[in-house]
């Protein structure tokens, strides 16, 4: 609802409004008729009348009477006037006849009958208000019975308007008066659906709703575009009252979050007005987006409790915002604002609901400084960089929702129900495990859309049976299943590019046999399967006659094993030969087509094990002159081989380039690895750098090293050009012995400071009674709790509930970037699941 739609309903017309429906006595609002002729002879058209019918008031009859006088005054706030209309003696008709007489009052628009009330139903102002309200307006509010009843009006209002759900025992109570009365109000504006029915009650998931009690939700379905995505709702925390309802209706029209650009002393909102507390969250325009969904996220936490509003600390110029990322402001006079620094929103949660929370978390500030230092100096910590980097980030939520959960009784069916299915088996408790899962998360954005391919993870501290039963032995681990086909498990590096390329070229089978010479020489040019059409990778293709069975099926074996790795096809039919011919080889060969240009190499193929041609491929997979990347490093330290290393700011010039991938090719057999290293994308080469010359020389500076034999680092002389000649007269003084190294490096051994942990151990001592691989059934899994493990942080949490979900889709963001220090969500026990 907007302030313009509900504006003409200030709190004070509407105060004194409420004032008006508290019944008075006496029947100063109550119209008398002598006859019935005269009253529906006189009746206005469209007005509405609530009339009884009386001959000759008996005692009995005159509580009844007292209580329909007594509420005149407040129906006709509503325009709806009372009538006592005396019937003659002789008058026998509908109305005035001897059985009808009192027992029945009749609620008339103009002189068209609505509804006839027995009296008994009439037995309080609150009863008659409530019904003939309810009676007038049963076009506007719709009573449900069914959960089903109550979804269809919500997607029907989906995109449009939002929704007053209200819950009352049983009608003619003070509570359904003041729905009733509520509606009559803002029915154009929203619209009410009521029910008596405690089934339904809790058919709608609410945390122990009690029946007795009545209770009303507003469902934000204006917001809800997306028709699977259910309404939002924020249920009214007081007692059924108009008043009650007239201020909650009030807050959920107010603004989510308001953008303030002045100072906080002098801003005031419909929060602060109706007595509640005013949570600002700062921030600056470098994280506005950030911060914009941070301040969102609190809102929806705090709706109806508090209002939220983003400061820019770069329109406000004041001191305090320096060190502060929240600040409070209540409804009391006098009272200064609180500038605070809080951890995360569930600090900022809990500051509203305990007003001593503000001064605990001042006395904390002080500490704060010394705590950190003392944590960031913590040899736990330090002592893995993985651990490290995960507890400094450990309140930054991953967005996993393009992620499915999979449970015991969930991983069946998943596994069976895609073509290919990837699952992540981690431990959520585990450092490494929190590092990948923002690697796969990342995964997950881009494959997003991919036909047949579904991203899923299994936590294995909550299902340890589904891990023991696919023999996952260490955290994480990656497998690749379709149907009717073995497991892949991936053992690559855990970067985005490495898992995305996996993932990409598992959906092939490898090798990928080829039919036609079309379908070969499609498949060089990158053309051929269409899955892979996008990715660029070198091309493998084996080619074999009918001859060379036995080297075919060591590359069909070796397929199997770089599978996921390595794009591979075959090709084996009579023409075989002609597409080797053309490549100057003869089969069995490889043919390489190496990146964007698709060059083909051939390359004959002598070896015959299949782990001599898996060491082939990759060697030959290789490139000639690589950059080098703390990722691919691990395959050219594999080669034991001497590196020839240039160090460059940036690109490399294209002459030095030419140069070297000339040098490269003509090495004898590739006697080392020629090599660059960009500092700029590889900032880690500075260190390599100190550690071979103590300080950084300029650049771009060529070094060789031999890691492998004596680790002696030479560099190459600074007034020389680097040209292939130069570099070859240069290292043939290094073969000779007339250079001097710059340095060696050390022969020690690189070991971790501390052993490592053992966390099968640390599983059992914390839950000794618990066996560590052991199945649930539904229902009746206990309650876990995750070890501590020195230097991270507990992160088991349970997976999000529907309502979670529906906030997520509300919120995607919970981080206040760029503030000191940064605001994330910690999520509370039990209802989200944030690993890191």
């Amino acid at each position: 609802m907007s302030d313009q739609e509900d504006s003409w309903v200030s709190p004070f017309v509407f105060l004194l409004f409420c004032a008006s429906s508290i019944p008075t006595p006496g029947g100063a609002g109550l119209l008398q008729e002598p006859s019935p002729q005269r009253y529906f002879s006189g009746s206005e058209p469209g007005r509405a009348s609530l009339a009884f019918f009386t001959h000759q008031v008996s005692p009995g009859a005159q509580p009844f009477l007292e209580q329909i006088e007594s509420s005149a005054e407040a129906l006709q706030d509503y325009g709806i006037s009372v009538v006592k209309v005396n019937c003659p003696k002789e008058d026998v008709s509908r109305y005035c006849g001897k059985e009808n007489a009192l027992r029945k009052a009749y609620l008339f628009r103009g002189n068209i009958l609505i509804r006839e009330f027995p009296t008994d139903a009439l037995f309080d102002v609150n009863s008659i208000v409530a019904n003939v309200l309810f009676a007038l307006l049963f076009n506007e509010v719709k009573y449900v019975e069914t959960l089903t009843d109550l979804q269809n009006i919500e997607n029907v209002l989906k995109g449009k308007s939002n929704m007053v759900f209200a819950y009352v025992p049983a009608t003619g109570t003070a509570e359904h008066r003041a729905v009733m009365e509520a509606a009559f109000v803002y029915g154009t504006v929203h619209q009410f659906v009521l029910t008596t029915e405690a089934a339904l009650l809790k058919a709608t998931g609410n945390d122990d709703p009690n029946a007795s009690s009545a209770w009303l939700l507003f469902c934000h379905c204006q917001r809800a575009t997306d028709p699977a995505q259910p309404c939002r709702r924020t249920a009214l925390g007081q007692p059924l009252t108009l008043l009650n309802i007239h201020r909650h209706l009030k807050l959920m029209g107010a603004p989510l979050v308001t953008e303030v650009a002045e100072d906080p002393e002098k801003v005031s909102t419909v929060h602060l007005q109706l007595g509640l507390p005013l949570v600002f969250i700062l921030s600056q325009k470098e994280t506005y987006e950030a911060d914009r969904r941070t301040a969102e996220f609190v809102a929806w936490q705090l709706l109806g409790k508090a209002g939220v509003a983003l400061l820019s600390r770069d329109l406000v110029d004041l001191n305090v915002l320096h060190r502060s990322n929240v600040a409070l402001k209540t409804p009391d006079e006098g009272v200064p604002i609180q500038y605070l620094l809080l951890e995360d929103t569930d600090e900022v949660i809990t500051l509203v609901e305990d007003k001593n929370k503000v001064k605990q978390i001042q006395e904390e500030e002080e500490e704060e400084g010394d705590e950190d230092e003392q944590e960031n100096n913590n040899q736990d910590i330090q002592d893995d960089q993985v651990v490290e980097a995960v507890s400094r980030d450990k309140k930054r939520e991953l967005p996993l929702e393009q992620v499915l959960v999979l449970t015991e009784e969930t991983f069946p069916s998943s596994l069976s129900g895609a073509a290919r299915t990837v699952v992540l088996f981690y431990a959520s408790w585990e450092a490494v495990s929190l590092a990948v899962l923002r690697s796969y998360s990342e995964v997950a954005d881009r494959l997003k859309g991919t036909p047949g391919v579904l991203l899923s993870r299994v936590n294995c501290w909550d299902w340890p049976g589904i891990c023991t039963q696919e023999n996952v032995t260490q955290f994480p681990t990656m497998k690749i299943y379709q149907k009717g086909e073995q497991s892949v498990t991936y053992d690559g590096m855990w970067g985005t590019e490495e898992l995305t390329s996996f993932i990409i070229l598992s959906q092939v089978s490898c090798p990928l046999k080829l039919a036609t010479m079309e379908e070969a020489e499609g498949y060089l040019r990158g053309e051929f399967p269409s899955e892979l059409s996008s990715h660029h990778h070198t091309s493998l293709l084996g080619v074999f006659s009918t001859a060379t069975s036995e080297a075919r099926e060591a590359f069909e074996e070796a397929g199997s094993i770089l599978s996921g790795h390595v794009k591979m096809g075959m090709y084996l039919e009579d023409d075989a030969l002609a597409l080797s011919h053309k490549y100057s080889v003869s089969p069995p060969a490889l043919l390489l087509a190496r990146g964007r240009g698709r060059s083909v190499e051939g390359i004959a193929l002598s070896k015959q094990s299949v782990q001599d041609v898996v060491q082939m491929i990759r060697y030959e997979l290789l490139d000639i002159f690589p950059e080098i990347t703390v990722q691919n490093l691990p395959q050219y330290l594999q080669l034991t081989k001497p590196f020839l290393i240039l160090f460059s700011d940036g690109d490399i010039s294209r002459m030095e380039s030419k140069e070297m991938l000339k040098l490269a090719k003509g090495s004898p057999q590739q006697a080392f690895v020629a090599c660059w290293l960009n500092l700029k994308k590889t900032p880690v080469g500075y260190g390599i750098l100190r550690t071979y010359f103590a300080t950084v020389p300029s650049l771009p500076v060529l070094v060789w090293v031999n890691l492998h034999v004596g680790g002696q680092v030479f560099k190459f002389p600074p007034e020389q050009s680097i040209t292939e000649v130069n570099i070859l007269s240069w290292l043939e003084k290094l073969q000779a012995g007339l250079e001097i190294p710059s340095s060696t490096l050390s022969e020690e051994d690189w070991k971790p400071p501390l052993p490592a942990y053992d966390f099968l151990q640390m599983m059992d001592t914390a839950m000794p009674e618990l066996p560590l691989h052991n199945s649930h059934p539904p229902g009746d899994m206990p309650a876990q709790h995750p070890p501590k493990v020195p230097g991270g942080d507990t992160a088991m949490q349970e997976e999000p509930s529907q309502q979670t979900m529906a906030e997520k889709v509300g919120s995607p963001g919970r981080d206040l970037r760029g503030t000191a220090p940064r605001l994330a969500a910690r999520e509370k026990q039990g209802k989200r699941h944030s690993e890191l």
